[in-house]
């Protein structure tokens, strides 16, 4: 267990602990739409990336473009970063993908690139879970990690066992 703890926080000191911000500028997505200061846009497929994340670091990319694939597992981690109040979030993963449609495509949340708490927990559940840790050991850790000095964490169902 020892060795897991070393990973998690070596996993998240890979992202500033920064919270999150809403300073982009709107005039610059003027095709896009806004959920409280959030930019929300869809592409066609979970294969096309939105292009808010062209300003921001291939980092940050990389943790949207696998973000579809592990729905389950951060449907299961709660976010502490404060949107669950401030946007309605349920997860983590909805600060990442806003909806899913019947059709393939995705409608992105551009919350989470602008979230170091967000990418945090995105990042460290998703390499945790591949390196075979079971999504409640993820979840107790993830809990653990942020009981203390974050806000409260979004209203997420626990995992079964």
């Amino acid at each position: 267990m020892k060795k897991i703890g070393l990973f998690l926080v070596v996993i998240l000191l890979a992202f500033p602990a920064a919270g999150c911000s809403n300073d982009n500028a709107v005039d610059e997505h003027a095709d896009h739409s806004m959920m409280m200061g959030d930019i929300h846009e869809e592409t066609a497929s979970a294969s096309v990336l939105p292009t808010f994340l062209e300003n921001h670091p291939d980092s940050i990319a990389q943790i949207y473009e696998r973000t579809p694939h592990y729905q389950e597992l951060l449907e299961h981690m709660p976010c502490y970063c404060g949107c669950g109040e401030s946007v309605g979030h349920r997860s983590t993963f909805d600060c990442f993908i806003n909806e899913r449609g019947e059709d393939g495509s995705i409608v992105w949340d551009d919350h989470g690139a602008k979230c170091g708490v967000c990418l945090e927990i995105a990042h460290a559940s998703m390499e945790l879970y591949d390196n075979g840790m079971p999504v409640k050991d993820i979840r107790d850790l993830i809990d653990e990690h942020y009981k203390e000095g974050y806000a409260e964490p979004t209203d997420t169902p626990q995992p079964n066992a």
